[in-house]
């Protein structure tokens, strides 16, 4: 869940650490450091300075102000910690023994008590309660015997159990950095006479759009100069230089005192890119060049199973609905973390869709290679190009949506939502789905852009209603249908944004338990659109009422019966009802971002949270 940075060149490579580590603090943010190298004017290997503060990038930031440092290679880490609190010992870069060898790691070590009781037996000392630690004593313990740092490494991963993502150095060999992942992102970045590792493109924008991605069980030497890659059995793997087509600018605020709030105004912009070229309007069809070469296939599909985490599975839920009413194709949705540790029943007329921003969720990872391992048909939807999860499906879709840097997932599940009906016209129109059903799905998706711009128009209100209701300690959110699962995931944001205690419900159950919690200090969110169930959930609002619960609707525009009985509404634009749940979610996203900062809280970096959860 943390975030690496390394860089070897011609540079001074202090400030390109700490510049990389600022793009990647959304990864982690309980502490950071970085390891400069300087391999000049030493005869007996190179010398090292090294900066380490607990917190935020800004408390390194300031140990590190007015420093001259010398030295062009440099390997960083922000830490989200799993193993040991946030402080300074437990921070990295780890050490070995005699500060020769030291390591930025992402991952978890799972077999470290072991790894480490035998190395204290060979007489080492550790300094911190990290499992990381121990790769920097076992690199130490193979470098004893061979001298060779690549070697050692190589060697000493061999023994690993757990995930990785590496950066390793030494000021024996203070000419390379050495790095290798399983299970852990990393990228390499190729410059002119210099050249980057990182665990995410954002880090290196700004010197090269060059870059080549790792995958599981490879290590790679970089050089000033050149690169290689090879396997852990040391067999040589060749690989391709890819563009990003991202620009530095995208991952930027542009004058928004958030990311968050800058990446919910971008929906309307990022959703038109989710669909530009994908719409065929006139013949109500849906073009994903992503699935071209498994059409057939699709075509025999008997049933889907959705992985996915936290707003990834609530996308998926409401793909349930869409795919099951209009494609007629049975749909399953798993919580990727749960879903390989039953036995879960598949064939080859399964197909299992992983969905993800990042590409790299571990858990909805695995749950891929299982679904592989017993012969399904794997399909992924993510918006990270070259990301481990778009390598190893079959086939997918991208979302197009561009960088999302605040942690809470914004414009990367509307995203999500707008491929999933694109997938349920294309799956739709295999099947029965009527060429006018097909052609109100197309239109009525080409405009939802535009009505959430009306729904934005209303931030100020929205901005009203939060604070009114700032100091609430709990929240009901209640939806049915379609946006049942937009409740889980309006319940999921305030949660995560504001740290207010939030339960997400069907709102058919909430007689069945939930009401006894309601009272003039519990507010409840009702998910309200005019749709099939409209009355249902009007029958909900006259319950809560009748109980003095303070209630706030979102409605679809011109409900004047509603506005009777909530106490405050927000109003959304008609669309069709299988689309409502994208619309409906922008006042929910907004909603949790001012109630969150009304608190003073940080919404980019949220507490014990990281964007990209890459261990399990």
């Amino acid at each position: 869940m943390c975030g690496i940075i390394g860089y070897i060149g011609n540079k001074p490579a202090l400030n390109i650490a700490l510049d990389g580590l600022k793009r990647l603090e959304y990864r982690g943010y309980d502490s950071s450091g970085i390891l400069v190298l300087d391999n000049k004017n030493s005869e007996n290997g190179g010398k090292y300075n090294v900066f380490k503060s607990v917190g935020k990038i800004k408390n390194l930031e300031t140990e590190i102000a007015d420093s001259v440092v010398a030295g062009t290679i440099a390997i960083g880490h922000t830490r989200w910690a799993t193993h040991g609190k946030p402080s300074i010992n437990n921070s990295h870069p780890h050490s070995d023994c005699k500060k020769n060898i030291w390591i930025a790691h992402n991952g978890i070590i799972e077999n470290y008590k072991t790894l480490k009781k035998h190395l204290e037996e060979q007489g080492h000392r550790f300094f911190s309660e990290t499992d990381s630690e121990v790769l920097a004593h076992l690199i130490e313990e193979f470098f004893s015997h061979n001298e060779n740092l690549e070697e050692s490494v190589r060697l000493a991963l061999k023994l690993v159990k757990g995930t990785y993502g590496l950066a390793v150095v030494s000021v024996k060999e203070p000419d390379k950095i050495i790095v290798a992942r399983s299970g852990s992102p990393l990228v390499l970045g190729v410059g002119q006479n210099e050249n980057f590792v990182a665990s995410d493109v954002s880090a290196i924008l700004n010197y090269t759009k060059k870059v080549v991605y790792l995958d599981d069980n490879e290590i790679a030497v970089i050089s000033g100069s050149d690169f290689t890659i090879k396997d852990l059995n040391n067999e040589p793997r060749k690989k391709e230089i890819q563009l990003i087509e991202w620009t530095i600018e995208e991952s930027q605020k542009k004058g928004f005192p958030h990311f968050m709030l800058k990446e919910i105004f971008e929906q309307p912009e990022s959703i038109e890119n989710s669909l530009r070229g994908r719409l065929i309007v006139e013949d109500g069809l849906a073009k994903l060049g992503g699935l071209e070469n498994v059409t057939e296939e699709l075509r025999n599909i008997e049933r889907i199973i959705i992985v996915g985490c936290g707003t990834a599975a609530y996308a998926g839920r409401v793909g349930e609905y869409m795919l099951e009413e209009y494609a007629g194709i049975p749909v399953e949705v798993e919580i990727g973390s749960e879903f390989r540790y039953r036995k879960p029943i598949i064939d080859k007329k399964t197909a299992v869709l992983a969905i993800s921003q990042s590409g790299e969720t571990a858990d909805t990872l695995e749950a891929l290679r299982e679904a592989k391992r017993k012969g399904a048909l794997t399909l992924g939807i993510v918006n990270v190009v070259g990301s481990t999860i778009a390598r190893e499906t079959v086939a997918g879709v991208y979302n197009h949506a561009g960088p999302e840097i605040g942690v809470a997932s914004t414009k990367a599940l509307t995203s999500q939502l707008s491929v999933l009906a694109l997938l349920t016209l294309f799956l739709g129109r295999q099947r029965n789905m009527s060429l006018t059903m097909g052609k109100r799905i197309a239109e009525e998706l080409k405009e939802i852009p535009q009505k959430i711009k009306i729904i934005l128009k209303q931030n100020g209100t929205i901005k009203k209603i939060a604070k009114k209701y700032k100091n609430s300690k709990n929240f009901l959110y209640l939806g049915r249908k379609y946006n049942y699962s937009i409740a889980l995931e309006g319940a999921l944001k305030l949660k995560e944004i504001s740290y207010i205690h939030a339960e997400g419900y069907s709102a058919g159950e909430m007689k069945h338990g939930p009401i006894a919690l309601i009272d003039k200090n519990f507010p409840s969110l009702f998910i309200a659109p005019r749709d099939s169930v409209y009355e249902k959930i009007m029958n909900g609002m006259e319950e809560i009422k009748a109980r003095g619960g303070k209630i706030i609707a979102i409605a679809t525009r011109g409900d004047k019966k509603i506005a009777r009985l909530a106490d405050d509404v927000i109003y959304i634009p008609k669309t069709l009802e299988m689309l409502t749940p994208i619309l409906s979610v922008i006042p929910l996203q907004l909603f949790a971002y001012y109630m969150g900062v009304s608190k003073g809280i940080d919404v980019d970096k949220p507490r014990n949270l990281a964007k990209s959860v890459t261990v399990e």
